[in-house]
Order: C-alpha cells, then sequence, then structure tokens
C-alpha cells in the first residue's frame, strides 16, 4: 500500500511545550494517485500540503501530520485503507477524495467513527446534501450539481435549441445530467453514460455529429477528458458543436489538450485568474513549487486545510469535544481563495460561480479564465431536505 506520512513543522520548537501541544493535528488524505484520475488526486494532495507549509506546519500551536493515501480509484481499497487511517493512525480529520463513488464508500466509516471529521474536498454528491446530509461530514467543493447547472443555465442564455449529453456512468455522472437539465429548456437530443474510465470516444462522436445538436455538454474528469477533448477536436467537432463541459477542460487536463482545447467554455466557482491578493499568493507558490498552474481540485484542498486550521485555532488546539469542533467548522472562519465562502446547514458551501474559458496564457502555460458571473451566493437545492439545524 502507498502511503506517505509527512510531517511539516518545526519539531524542535515543540520541545518545550506542553505534552498536548506536542501532540500532533494528525490529517489523513485519501485520493486518487493512480491510474487515469491521478492527475486530480496529486492535485488535491499537493493543494493541501501546500496550505499547511503557508501555516507554518502548525495549527494552533500544534505540529501537523498529513498522511497521505491512494485510493486507487476503487471502493474497497478505499475502504480499507481509510480504516486504517482512523484505527491505526488515529487522524483527527480526513479529506478527500475526488470521485463520489469513493466518497460514498468511506463517508459511513468515517462519519460513524466517532474521532475523525469527514471534509469532500471535491466530490459532492447529491445523497449527503439533502436528507443524508451528516454532522460530521463537510464538504469545500460544491455540490455536485451545481457546477453543471452553470452550464445549463449558459446553454439557455446563448440560445441553443438541442444539446446532447455524456457523461461517465456513475453517481457524479448522474447528478451532472440532472444539473444541466436544471435551467436548461431546450430539447435533449441524446443522454449518453459511458463506463468510468472510458478512453476511446468513437462511436459516441459518431453519434454527436449525426445528433443534429448544436451544443455538446459532458462532465468527463482525468484522463477521460484528455481523450475526449483531443478527439473531438480531431473529428472537426469543435466548431460545429460547441462544447461546454465542467471538470473535463480544466488545470489538470490542459496541459494535456493544449491548443485543442482553447476557447471551451466551462464552469466552476474560481479560476487561476481571479483577481484576490490570497488567490494571487497561491497560484505563484503552487506554480513554483509544483511547476503546473493549480486547477480547482488544489485549490479546493487548500481551503480544506484552511478551514480545519479554522477550527484548530477556535478551539486553541483542543479537538476533545467534537460539538466544540463542529460549531467552529460550521464558522468557516478563513479567508477561501475563491472569495466569499459560508456553509449552508447541510454542511455545503453558499458561493458564486463562473463560467470560464480555457486560454494560453503569454507563457506558454495553460489554464482557466473567469468569463462571467452565472449564480451569485448559491445554496443547492437539496439543503432544503436536510435535517440539520444550527
Amino acid at each position: 500500500m502507498k502511503r506517505i506520512l509527512l510531517s511539516l513543522a518545526l519539531g524542535a520548537a515543540a520541545l518545550s511545550a506542553p505534552a498536548q501541544a506536542q501532540e500532533p493535528i494528525r490529517i489523513g488524505v485519501i485520493q486518487t494517485l493512480s491510474g487515469p484520475g491521478a492527475v486530480l488526486g496529486q492535485q488535491a494532495r499537493d493543494g493541501l500540503q501546500l496550505a499547511v507549509r503557508h501555516l507554518g506546519g502548525r495549527m494552533g500551536g500544534r505540529e501537523v501530520q498529513v498522511i497521505v493515501v491512494d485510493d486507487e480509484l476503487k471502493p474497497d481499497v478505499a475502504v480499507q485503507r481509510v480504516q486504517a487511517l482512523i484505527d491505526r493512525d488515529k487522524v483527527d480529520f480526513v479529506v478527500g477524495p475526488i470521485f463520489s463513488n469513493v466518497l460514498q464508500a468511506i463517508h459511513q466509516p468515517v462519519v460513524s467513527s466517532q474521532r475523525a471529521f469527514l471534509i469532500s474536498a471535491n466530490a459532492g454528491p447529491s445523497s449527503y446534501a439533502g436528507r443524508g446530509c451528516h454532522e460530521n461530514f463537510f464538504v469545500t467543493s460544491y455540490q455536485n450539481d451545481q457546477v453543471h447547472e452553470v452550464l445549463g443555465a449558459y446553454a439557455q442564455r446563448q440560445g441553443m435549441q438541442k444539446v446532447f449529453l455524456m457523461t461517465p456512468n456513475y453517481q457524479a455522472g448522474r447528478d451532472a445530467m440532472a444539473g444541466f437539465k436544471r435551467h436548461f429548456r431546450g430539447q435533449v437530443v441524446d443522454e449518453v453514460y459511458v463506463p468510468l474510465n472510458t478512453l476511446d470516444f468513437s462511436s459516441e462522436l459518431a453519434r454527436i455529429g449525426s445528433s443534429g445538436a448544436n451544443g455538446m455538454f459532458t462532465f468527463m474528469p482525468g484522463g477521460m477528458g484528455v481523450n475526449l477533448v483531443r478527439q473531438y477536436s480531431q473529428a472537426g467537432l469543435t466548431q460545429r458543436v460547441p462544447f461546454l463541459s465542467a471538470f473535463t477542460v480544466d488545470e489538470s487536463t490542459l496541459p494535456a489538450q493544449q491548443d485543442a482545447a482553447v476557447g471551451m467554455i466551462a464552469g466552476m466557482t474560481w479560476a487561476p485568474n481571479m483577481d484576490n491578493p490570497q488567490n494571487k499568493k497561491f497560484v505563484a507558490d503552487y506554480e513554483a513549487a509544483f511547476g503546473s498552474v493549480p486547477g480547482s481540485y488544489a485549490m479546493q484542498a487548500y481551503d480544506a486545510a484552511m478551514l480545519i486550521d479554522s477550527a484548530v485555532r477556535a478551539t486553541n488546539g483542543n479537538l476533545s469535544n467534537r460539538d466544540a469542533v463542529r460549531a467552529a467548522l460550521r464558522k468557516a472562519d478563513f479567508v477561501s481563495l475563491r472569495g466569499r465562502f459560508r456553509f449552508a446547514n447541510n454542511h455545503y458551501p453558499i458561493q458564486d460561480f463562473y463560467t470560464v474559458r480555457a486560454a494560453k496564457r503569454a507563457d506558454g502555460k495553460f489554464q482557466t479564465e473567469i468569463v462571467e458571473r452565472i449564480f451569485e451566493n448559491y445554496t443547492d437545492v437539496y439543503a432544503a431536505q436536510c435535517q440539520m439545524r444550527w
């Protein structure tokens, strides 16, 4: 099993501190670090580690240990490894994962552990946003539907009459379909679900080309998105059927997609060119440390670390009172890289959403850039079904 423990504090400074202060804050990070989705998990891992570095390796006066494990995009493997994080490593927080099917596997073992809080820095399925909400589960990304809703609203604004939809066949893909259709009033000419980790889209591209659609919406993360964009461009569809996507054309895939993706429209809560001081520092430091442009996966994991830090500071480093830690997490008393950020009653964010466009920078690197705000202070539609009130 691949397991990496990182102690990111100045250990000598703790020698004269009380015993409680010497006990480290342990954060378990479970991400997809192998296979086609590895680039996404690597961004999340690196974003969280950068946040801990920015904090000087300490939260609330206590050393921070980050323990990283690979879920291999296998739910059964994820359960084994998250159980080890809780039982063997005694982590205080679990951060991750990328994929919703993995989150669904690890959710119950973590939230019922009475030891660790689960913070999803990416996956935000509808199953935990409504009636399935839980007091020990927080999300620093979005509810899955919301980013897709941006593209449905955009397609409606653009007057698209017929749209072809295509996503992977798992929970996040189904949420994507539902999200897009929530604000789109035109005709859906076809809905296609492909197996997770599909890399050859030749038959689907033929269907798109003959469908009569004047727009195509997709959610195809990681290596799937790299191949789809390349093949879409090679098939000559880019100009004929505008390509709208979520988590398909972003900083994790653009280094491989390059010019084939330039100009394509996506949706997100943030982009590297967002104009605020904390984001400018984050982007510059991330690029210097890791040699690539950070994407939303890195941003959301960075914010997850800052959320944890806010709770540790608010409780003076004492995590034994779980009610106090939970109350501090709910306050979200940190400065998010995306600007305004607070939690709804279901512990999913209330935030702004934008269309973004893939662009090539003057230095030759690729990134997404803000186009326009589509939703402001947006709460997901499932929050009203959540029974938590605080």
